[in-house]
Order: structure tokens, then C-alpha cells, then sequence
């Protein structure tokens, strides 16, 4: 069973609802809970279905960054895995913004881990090749 799990810390300065807003501008899912790790609080949103990435399926067509996401996506495979970093100010205006765990974005990135999932018709799903900026082909979503 895939499970799409997006989590984002929520740090000192930031308003909580603004952070869980950021994911919902990208990701719809099933159940969302707000999780205390320490001294930090982390928003964790769950889904049990690709169907929850149809937002962020949208906006890669929407922003026409089909192939930097591409690149991303095969950088990000763990096995049956995919790992990846949003800028979390980027989300929250409803773009998208590829960055890297640390460093990169001063509040720190809304993370995505996708699990048990056939990741090459997942990333074909989600972000087909190009040719001059206009996918070679449209897929239907993978089977969950």
C-alpha cells in the first residue's frame, strides 16, 4: 500500500495554520496532525493514495517545471522510495520550489516521502519528458 507521508517543522516564528496551509496548497490529505518532537512542533500530513499528490501533479504542469522536477525525482529514489524538499514560503503561495533538506530554505523545507510505490511510472506520472517544454506523454495515475 503507498504511503505519502508530508511533514514541515513549524519554527518559533512561523504561524502554525500558515505552515499547515503551505502543505495544503500542495498535497490533499487524509489526516493531518501536528506532531511535538522535542522542542520543535511538526505538522504531519498522511495519505494512503497517489491521488494526494494530484495538486503537486497540476502545479508541475502549471509552473512548467516538468523537467527539473524529473531531475529531482530520479535523484530522490531510495529502492521503493522517493524523498524530497519544497520550499515552504514557495507552498505556502501556491508554487512550487524544489530545494534540499538543510540549508537552503531559512525555515526549513516541507518534506515529501512517498513509500511502496513503483517509483518510475510514479515520476512518468508525475513529471513525463520533455520536448521543448511540453510533455512527450501524459500518463494515467499509477495504480496505488
Amino acid at each position: 500500500m503507498v504511503i505519502v507521508k508530508v511533514e514541515a517543522e513549524v519554527r518559533p516564528t512561523e504561524d502554525e495554520n500558515k505552515v499547515k496551509q503551505a502543505i495544503l496548497n500542495v498535497f490533499i490529505p487524509e489526516h493531518v496532525e501536528v506532531e511535538v518532537r522535542g522542542k520543535s512542533k511538526v505538522i504531519v500530513a498522511k495519505a494512503y493514495s497517489l491521488k494526494s499528490l494530484t495538486k503537486l501533479h497540476r502545479l508541475l504542469r502549471a509552473e512548467r517545471i516538468l523537467d527539473a522536477a524529473r531531475s529531482v525525482f530520479k535523484k530522490s529514489v531510495h529502492e521503493r522510495s522517493i524523498i524530497f524538499y519544497l520550499n515552504k514560503q514557495a507552498a505556502f503561495r501556491g508554487r512550487l520550489s524544489f530545494t534540499e533538506a538543510y540549508g537552503e530554505s531559512p525555515l526549513g523545507p516541507i518534506t515529501f516521502i512517498i513509500e511502496d510505490v513503483d517509483v518510475e511510472k510514479l515520476i512518468d506520472w508525475l513529471a513525463p519528458k520533455t520536448a521543448r517544454g511540453k510533455p512527450l506523454w501524459e500518463m494515467e495515475m499509477p495504480k496505488d
